[in-house]
């Protein structure tokens, strides 16, 4: 059965539609989990955030778009993978290329959340190193201040301060620019 069937019967809750969703793309979510976690989620953080990916989208059926079914997994796993590592790191995280799932799937919101993820890669790309480096592996790679300042060979504190004041910039960069914070 192609996504598209699979989708429309999945808006009308049909349960072995979802259980065949669940077997043909588990796999798919579970690789794209571990890819956003970049292993810093356990096994059973990875299993978990992939049933959550599948309860997320039996709950939000309705805002599938049947011939994108697979997209939206990917963007529900990815979402969720980030929330699980924020969680399991008891840190907040900047989601540059995060799509907020539960908004309606227009074409403007996408080209939206884009522009917004070019915006911070082009104006973080311009911060000096290492503070460049503090905020990629930050943000990007989930480590916290102490790996960081481990890698880097540096103070936590110093860590901490290079942070802050970066994402300072990043904010200033941003409201700069027209964007409300």
């Amino acid at each position: 059965m192609n996504d598209h069937r699979l989708a429309k019967r999945l808006k009308s809750k049909d349960q072995k539609a979802f259980e065949k969703i669940i077997e043909k793309y588990t796999p798919l979510v579970s690789t794209v989990i571990y890819n956003t976690s970049k292993g810093s989620l356990t096994k059973e953080d990875i299993e978990e955030t992939v049933t959550d990916v599948f309860i997320t989208l039996w709950n939000n059926a309705d805002n599938v778009i049947e011939d994108k079914l697979k997209g939206y997994l990917c963007r529900i796993a990815k979402t969720r993978a980030l929330n699980k590592i924020s969680a399991v790191n008891a840190h907040p995280l900047l989601n540059i290329d995060d799509f907020d799932f539960q908004d309606d799937f227009s074409i403007s919101a996408e080209v939206e959340n884009k522009q917004l993820a070019n915006e911070l890669r082009e104006i973080i790309s311009k911060i000096q190193m290492p503070d460049r480096e503090i905020i990629v592996r930050y943000y990007y790679y989930s480590q916290n201040t102490t790996q960081i300042a481990k890698v880097m060979n540096l103070n936590p504190n110093t860590v901490k301060t290079k942070l802050r004041r970066s994402r300072d910039k990043i904010k200033t960069k941003l409201i700069e620019r027209g964007y409300t914070i």
